[in-house]
């Protein structure tokens, strides 16, 4: 399983890197905080360092196969080790899964999430008390790594206390909420203590409004607002109006960026917050549209290699201060040096993962296992979630919906394992 889960690496000769691994990597050594960059998560790669990160890819591969392993376990499926690596070497054929598992980001960690939550919520009666606490842990590392991660799980936790108070009249299974809630609240302590024990700032990661107003600036209402507002004494931006850029990735990281010729994101947070705000209340209408559509283009957004090119200049200039020995090797792998080509990979990983998710409401009404039908609904509901916090909170990115889009694959497995045994006892 861990050969599946960390191909992608062994093939390139080091963990796969994206451009904001380097702002991650940066934030223990600086002892500073960075718009969406979690300094508790550079201090896991911190760790990695001295092995050219390759600890910090197994642990993250194991952590993924020892979910599926007790995912099968807790659906009845335990005491065969070749099922799970049968479905494990699957689901790294067939999804972007190990894309995630052997790459240097937070982003696997939110499918951690989801699978620990779940377990805890439908099947806590079925798990070891060190199991239950270390499922804890993970989500409370990973509501720590990133933010949008909390906000997935204050979405996923509003539906089980639904389910609790209206398990029986939908047929699911009653959710435990006690272990969730003691996770959720663990993460929500976690992510400013961790950063004050990196940085000295009891604090969450910094850059939510600035996040959104890149998306504002793609679906063109910064633009309208400046026509309307402009010119304006108050308004710093007003003097840039005609250097706006096309795109929110233009808008945040472009070096011709206007939000660099005005102090960089944390000084521009506050006009940020001022004109996300603002604009909500002159354009309604506008808003609402324009985040309904990011909501719908994220959701279908699962294309697997998002952002994996050699571009990567944040992350080497990272590497050559605080890691050069790891930078050297990773200037010899095949991802510095060309673009990988995932156009083929997509043809079946785009097909599959958009299959088994057209499944999940096909498990929730007729699945026999209501439990499983119930980790369907709360994946259903994340992947909605998760949908919604990207697309409308920041701007729709292929690699934050499929960084979980392989688990519906998974939860159609087992459902169909599911299906086999009750046939098999039906009519052997």
């Amino acid at each position: 399983m861990l050969a599946a889960l960390l191909w992608p690496a062994l093939w390139n000769g080091f963990p796969i890197i994206f451009y904001d691994t380097g702002g991650y990597l940066a934030r223990p050594f600086e002892a500073t905080l960075a718009m969406g960059r979690s300094a508790l998560y550079g201090a896991f790669l911190e760790l990695g360092i001295k092995h050219n990160f390759w600890p910090i890819i197994v642990a993250q591969a194991a952590l993924v196969a020892w979910l599926v392993v007790l995912m099968l376990r807790v659906h009845g499926f335990s005491g065969k080790p070749w099922l799970a690596s049968v479905i494990v070497i699957g689901l790294c054929t067939l999804t972007g899964l190990p894309w995630y598992a052997a790459q240097l980001m937070p982003d696997i960690m939110a499918a951690a999430f989801v699978l620990a939550i779940a377990m805890l919520a439908f099947h806590a009666d079925g798990l070891q008390r060190w199991e239950t606490i270390t499922l804890i842990v993970v989500i409370a590392a990973s509501i720590a790594s990133h933010m949008s991660i909390l906000a997935l799980g204050l979405s996923i936790m509003a539906l089980l206390a639904a389910l609790h108070a209206f398990s029986i009249r939908i047929y699911l299974p009653q959710p435990t909420l006690a272990y969730p809630a003691l996770a959720i609240v663990s993460g929500i302590l976690l992510a400013p203590l961790s950063n004050f024990v990196i940085t000295n700032q009891f604090v969450f990661t910094p850059g939510g409004f600035n996040f959104v107003f890149s998306r504002l600036v793609q679906d063109g209402i910064v633009r309208r607002y400046l026509a309307d507002r402009c010119p304006d004494s108050t308004i710093q931006l007003c003097a840039y109006r005609e250097e706006i850029p096309n795109t929110a990735d233009d808008w945040l990281w472009a070096e011709e960026s206007p939000i660099y010729k005005l102090g960089g994101s944390e000084q521009f947070e506050s006009q940020a917050r001022h004109i996300v705000i603002e604009s909500l209340a002159l354009y309604p209408a506008m808003h609402l549209r324009t985040a309904l559509t990011a909501a719908i283009n994220q959701f279908t957004d699962i294309a697997t290699g998002d952002g994996l090119t050699p571009w990567n200049w944040d992350s080497q200039w990272t590497f050559e201060r605080f890691a050069p020995a790891a930078l050297e090797r990773y200037l010899g792998s095949r991802q510095a040096h060309a673009s990988i080509d995932f156009s083929w990979v997509n043809l079946i990983h785009i097909p599959v993962q958009a299959f088994a998710i057209a499944m999940l409401p096909v498990i929730i009404l007729l699945g026999s296992d209501r439990r499983i039908a119930a980790f369907a609904t709360l994946l259903f509901v994340a992947l909605l979630s998760n949908a919604v916090v990207c697309g409308v909170l920041s701007s729709p990115h292929d690699r934050y919906q499929s960084r979980i889009a392989w688990l519906a694959p998974l939860i159609v497995v087992i459902a169909v394992l599911d299906w086999l045994r009750h046939h098999r006892m039906q009519f052997g």
